[in-house]
């Protein structure tokens, strides 16, 4: 067989693959009815939520269970927000939230360069270490982890909340596995090369590089603090809550009121839902660039 019948085929192959990934694909019937499927099994519980919200104690107890509205949604919403206190444990979560995404993605991405791009003795082991604190059941952590923030005084303090999250390992070893592929280190030598100090590297090469990941991981950890739950209830009181420390004031009482507990879960979610709805697009655009890039 001569080069000329070999170079021919490899040459069709190639079109081909060129012409197939022009091409636009479309979903057939069966993805839309699997896709419809799970977006109602996702949503069931949300709306389910809202309707027992909007529903008395009495009509949640009986059976078959209201499978529609009812007319008390605004009413109970006002109980649960009075009840829980809900507007300061919104504000604190807000803060508590915001702090610990912050600083998460702003340490994970520098922590994740210096394990992906940058040479320096025991790197493999500080990161088989990074990995291995996940492996640890954050309850073992409880009891030392209250006393030290009882000899800094900062007992039902906020600060108490944040200190123990502002970095996860988690954070730091999803941004090293994505700046591993997506930062090229010839980008990194070119800026040194142009006499780039390490601050501006970071800022002008590693940060636009890895603003996918950022986004992905701002998002995780943001709905992680918001829902956190273990923690707060254990080192903040009732004088100054987070959402998931107030919302546990409601099932407290000889015989608690469901459709009021379910409003305030209902209220305690909004903010999330909001944030996805108003960074959903940009978060999702980052997940496929990253993808794209990987």
């Amino acid at each position: 067989m001569t080069t000329s019948e070999v170079t021919v085929p490899a040459a069709k192959v190639k079109r081909r693959r060129a012409m197939g990934a022009g091409r636009q694909l479309h979903a057939g019937p069966v993805t839309y009815v699997v896709l419809t499927v799970f977006a109602l099994a996702s949503l069931a519980p949300l709306v389910w939520t809202a309707i027992a919200a909007s529903r008395t104690a009495h009509r949640l107890d009986q059976t078959p269970p209201p499978l529609w509205f009812g007319g008390n949604l605004f009413k109970n919403l006002q109980s649960a927000w009075d009840q829980a206190g809900l507007g300061t444990a919104m504000f604190n979560s807000l803060i508590v939230a915001g702090t610990i995404t912050v600083s998460t993605v702003l340490f994970s991405t520098l922590a994740g360069f210096a394990f992906a791009k940058l040479r320096f003795r025991f790197s493999g082991l500080l990161l088989l270490l990074t990995i291995g604190t996940m492996m640890i059941p954050p309850q073992l952590a409880v009891v030392p982890l209250y006393l030290w923030m009882s000899d800094l005084g900062w007992s039902n303090q906020l600060q108490t909340v944040i200190l123990p999250s502002l970095v996860t390992a988690f954070g730091t070893f999803f941004m090293r596995q994505y700046l591993v592929q997506a930062l090229p280190s010839e980008l990194i030598e070119a800026a040194r090369v142009d006499g780039a100090s390490s601050l501006r590297v970071v800022w002008h090469v590693v940060f636009p590089a890895a603003r996918p990941a950022m986004a992905v991981l701002g998002l995780l950890t943001f709905v992680f603090a918001w829902n956190d739950f273990l923690w707060p209830i254990i080192a903040l009181n009732q004088q100054n809550p987070t959402v998931q420390v107030a919302l546990n004031s409601l099932g407290t009482g000889y015989v608690p009121d469901q459709a009021v507990i379910m409003a305030g879960a209902l209220l305690g979610t909004l903010p999330l839902l909001i944030a996805f709805l108003l960074f959903g697009k940009q978060i999702v655009g980052g997940i496929m660039q990253g993808a794209i890039k990987g």
